[in-house]
């Protein structure tokens, strides 16, 4: 068997609860799932999921440049674009 050895990580508190939360609802705790993430992340040689940030999806930015043209054309004011949604 390899030799373990301890790791310390920070984590803010409520998203270390959560994920233990889940861990253990996929019967695991947060140190086995860790040890998957970095075994999966060494076999495929990067990390093991998409990071994604929905600001940046195309829908989202065509929608803000619409707003954009919007507003330089004068249809609409900063006001109603802060009070979209």
């Amino acid at each position: 068997m390899a030799e373990t050895i301890n790791v310390t990580i920070r984590l803010d508190k409520e998203i270390k609860e959560q994920a233990e939360s889940m861990f253990k609802d996929f019967g695991m705790n947060l140190s086995t799932a860790f040890n998957i993430f970095a075994r999966q992340s060494l076999r495929q040689g990067r990390i093991p999921f998409e990071i994604y940030d929905p600001f940046y999806s195309e829908k989202n930015q065509t929608r803000l440049a619409r707003s954009i043209a919007d507003a330089e054309a004068g249809k609409v004011t900063v006001r109603d674009l802060i009070e979209v949604d």
